[in-house]
């Protein structure tokens, strides 16, 4: 048991980055399982996060899925305290605004961020929620507190620090270039006291020999004032681990037979349904890029969910998309719709309420007789059932606005342990849908969908995410001063 902090307050540390995508949601999660595996009861925390990639937890709220891949790595289950503001990129200035789990409203950047002081209680609860009982909480900033222009009100870097008192540490990563810029340059904007409130830093994704950047630590260690806590070499299998956003999406995995293809729609939500499918060594997952057409040798085509589907299906159609899909169906393949994919494959998309734009009704791709009516109502529930065409048993989540309905469903893809049917089979077999995210994460349902295709599955998902996860805590036990970091969480209110 870690000792409290000498105000009584659990022991706390914030990991911030110099910027976007500098690999702060797997450390975390790398540092939750390495305390974990220490006997720590370890929290994970994100007061604001921006993604469309969502997980639900058990009371029906929704979470970032990096703050559920750090609850796996602290073997705790999900809570919606755990990451109390979600932002869904709806549009390009606008975003759907989850509360404590659940959606607060559609705002546009400039009026969210007249909302963030109101959200600040709100995340301050969440945070004393989350870590009552823990002998450790590791927070995760988003973005960088470099961005100055957006200090005000702000409740996702220094803001929230300063409000719970944390002391922070800056991460950099290096393999973007100009590392030592990125930790001084931070060093530089920030205020006085928020210079302070920085204990130290660290480097991530070196590659080769990490002593090669001694001197660059020693200079930053100069100019910053802060003390270096370790260079980080790069770890090949993060890779492997459900990625937080967009950003983290590769264009292909695998050189199995089985080929699948996924179009890469601008609103792209909950993708972490590829995940498995990178591991399989008898599949290629190749993510098709805007732009570029659907391979001619797809063997599948998955249409992904989407935080705007009638948006996407606009933006399908834009790409050329659809004439591809025609033509894939035509040579006798597969297509399989995923949520938001699910309803584009339909005959209709209606919004008669406005919930993604203008009121009205969209035609769908027609490759399933069924509707979709849009609704304000949203369904975020835990689901489990048996896959219909193979009797196994299959488990996941559903997150979605509207209800589908028509012909097709009364040949449903699942069938689930409420009594209820889910998605919809089209009457030459080769067009399926399914509201349920995480299926494929489910090691039965997905050997038997790749059995379909003579290709078998060994594939003990969880286990290797699992065994990942003690990997990576391995490797930053060897390269970070470990005992710093907890003696700096331990000093957490004292650095005023």
């Amino acid at each position: 048991m870690v000792e409290q902090t000498s105000a009584g307050k659990v022991p706390a540390i914030m990991i911030q980055g110099t910027g976007s995508n500098v690999g702060k949601s797997l450390i975390v999660a790398g540092l939750c399982r390495l305390f974990a595996n220490r006997g720590l009861t370890v929290r994970p925390f994100k007061p604001q996060n921006m993604s469309n990639n969502a997980a639900v937890t058990a009371d029906g709220g929704e979470i970032g899925r990096a703050q559920a891949l750090q609850a796996m790595g602290c073997r705790v289950p999900l809570s919606v305290h755990m990451n109390p503001v979600l932002l869904k990129p709806e549009t390009d200035t606008g975003a759907q605004v989850i509360v404590q789990g659940k959606r607060h409203g559609t705002m546009r950047a400039r009026e969210y961020g007249k909302q963030k002081a109101v959200l600040l209680p709100k995340v301050l609860e969440s945070f004393s929620i989350n870590a009552s009982g823990a002998d450790l909480v590791i927070v995760e900033g988003a973005g960088s507190p470099a961005e100055i222009n957006l200090r005000s009100g702000d409740i996702a870097n220094m803001g929230f620090a300063e409000a719970a008192d944390l002391p922070v540490i800056l991460c950099a990563d290096i393999d973007r270039g100009g590392v030592i810029a990125s930790v001084v340059g931070t060093c530089a904007v920030l205020e006085g006291g928020e210079r302070q409130r920085i204990k130290g830093f660290f480097i991530n994704r070196f590659r080769g020999d990490p002593s090669l950047f001694d001197e660059g630590l020693r200079e930053i260690e100069r100019r910053t004032g802060w003390p270096g806590l370790g260079v980080v070499p790069w770890f090949a299998d993060a890779a492997k681990l459900p990625a937080e956003d967009a950003l983290g999406l590769a264009d292909g995995f695998g050189d199995g037979g089985l080929k699948i293809v996924v179009p890469v729609i601008s609103r792209i939500a909950n993708f972490d349904d590829l995940d498995p499918l990178r591991l399989e060594p008898g599949v290629t997952l190749e993510l098709v890029q805007p732009g570029t057409p659907l391979p001619g040798d797809a063997d599948v085509v998955l249409l992904p969910g989407s935080k705007s589907t009638v948006g996407d299906l606009a933006f399908f159609r834009k790409q050329g998309w659809d004439i591809d899909l025609r033509a894939h169906h035509r040579r006798g393949g597969h297509i399989l719709g995923v949520c938001g994919g699910y309803q584009m494959l339909g005959r209709t998309i209606s919004d008669p309420d406005g919930i993604e734009g203008s009121p009205g009704t969209v035609e769908g791709l027609g490759y399933l007789d069924v509707e979709t009516i849009l609704t304000a109502e949203k369904s975020t529930v835990a689901a489990r059932g048996i896959h219909v065409a193979s009797s196994a048993p299959v488990s996941g989540y559903e997150i979605h606005v509207g209800r589908t309905s028509g012909p097709d469903c009364a040949n449903p893809m699942m069938r689930l342990d409420e009594g209820r049917a889910d998605g919809a089979v089209s009457a030459d077999g080769r067009v399926y849908g399914t509201y349920i995210h995480g299926l494929f994460t489910d090691d039965a349902f997905r050997a038997a969908y790749l059995n379909a295709f003579s290709v078998r599955s060994d594939l003990s998902y969880d286990q290797d995410i699992d065994r990942i996860l003690d990997d990576l805590a391995r490797h930053l036990d060897q390269v970070l001063d470990v005992e710093v970091i907890l003696k700096i969480a331990r000093g957490a209110g004292d650095n005023a």
